[in-house]
């Protein structure tokens, strides 16, 4: 009796640790809102079998997975910009990977060079403009064109979203010549910078300024009636420009993300990269929050498809990045906010 009891009790053992074995996950930090990158992650899921456990850490994530180091649970870190992206990297929480799924499906200038780093979707900084103008094109050097003086409207300059483009004309011109074309455009202000990027095509409409800075993700959002009413109106009220450097294409921000450097599902990681570059996830990443798709080809939502063609700026990432404090100090040292 105690033979069979013993019996039973090993293959019960038995058992247990190959349902063990046979478990797949894999574990993600992230900064993006857990809601809005639910459907892709349960659709992985859904064809993998891996389960994912999320983990949203609003502020501070290159600090948290440092602190917790080798004991980091952590196997994919996710950030809404390059800059948190980039401080992750400077943080030496990252580990390099090799995957041809990656880099066929995301251009050279938005991924890491030696695999360190990957972008998942994008948002272009476009202008937004009043009907009346019927303007076809701007560049971005002509914001600073004192035909434009007292028409601008933009929110703070010290928002990541209006840094980034400074440190991008950094990148083109220099800091010399990015402090003169930043001056004009503050020149140019119809008020004080201020407001979230849909209140600048609020105001358009409003008669305060001609043209607005604005992300293109959010004529997405306020055309489709996610914000309600009000702003269906503020959307479909301006027309949407999608600007390029002079030479260059149209500056974008980026989603992205990276292995943690101490991953304990590593592999799993890895594919959830890769499923995230597939043109399933891309589609729902442009459906989802209407971001423009990284991989070339796949679905863009129709409300972003009909902003017309990007032309992405060819310029590395990692290159206006390393411009982001010299942008914040330079925002500063002309008051543009003042």
């Amino acid at each position: 009796m105690n033979i069979v009891r013993g019996l039973v009790s090993l293959v019960a053992l038995l058992s247990g640790l190959t349902a063990s074995a046979m478990a797949q996950e894999v574990n993600l930090y992230t900064t993006r809102e857990p809601g809005l990158i639910k459907p892709l992650l349960e659709q992985f899921t859904k064809s993998s079998g891996i389960r994912v456990n999320t983990v949203f850490v609003k502020d501070g994530l290159a600090e948290r997975v440092a602190a917790e180091g080798q004991r980091s649970p952590a196997d994919v870190l996710m950030t809404v910009d390059i800059g948190n992206l980039m401080d992750l990297l400077d943080r030496q929480v990252t580990q390099p990977i090799k995957s041809d799924v990656l880099t066929k499906a995301i251009p050279t200038n938005l991924r890491g060079e030696d695999g360190s780093w990957y972008t998942l979707s994008m948002r272009a900084r476009v202008v937004y403009a009043s009907k009346a103008l019927a303007l076809k094109s701007v560049t971005y050097e002509e914001l600073g064109d004192p035909k434009w003086k007292g028409k601008i409207c933009i929110r703070s300059g010290q928002h990541p979203y209006n840094t980034a483009l400074v440190a991008a004309y950094m990148a083109h011109h220099g800091t010399e010549k990015a402090e003169t074309w930043l001056r004009a455009v503050k020149a140019n202000l119809g008020r004080k910078p201020g407001g979230g990027d849909r209140e600048q095509a609020r105001d358009i409409l409003g008669g305060l300024c001609d043209l607005g800075i604005g992300n293109s993700y959010y004529v997405g959002l306020m055309r489709s009636g996610a914000g309600g009413p009000d702003q269906k109106k503020w959307g479909e009220g301006i027309d949407v420009i999608l600007p390029s450097f002079a030479g260059g294409g149209t500056h974008v921000n980026v989603s992205g993300a990276a292995i943690a450097k101490f991953a304990p599902n590593r592999a799993n990681g890895v594919k959830l990269l890769e499923y995230l570059v597939s043109d399933e996830a891309q589609a729902l990443y442009a459906r989802g929050d209407f971001e423009y798709p990284v991989k070339q080809g796949a679905e863009t939502d129709p409300l972003i498809a009909a902003l017309g063609p990007l032309k992405v700026d060819s310029i590395q990432l990692t290159e206006i990045v390393k411009f982001r404090k010299a942008a914040s100090t330079l925002v500063d040292k002309v008051g543009f906010d003042n």
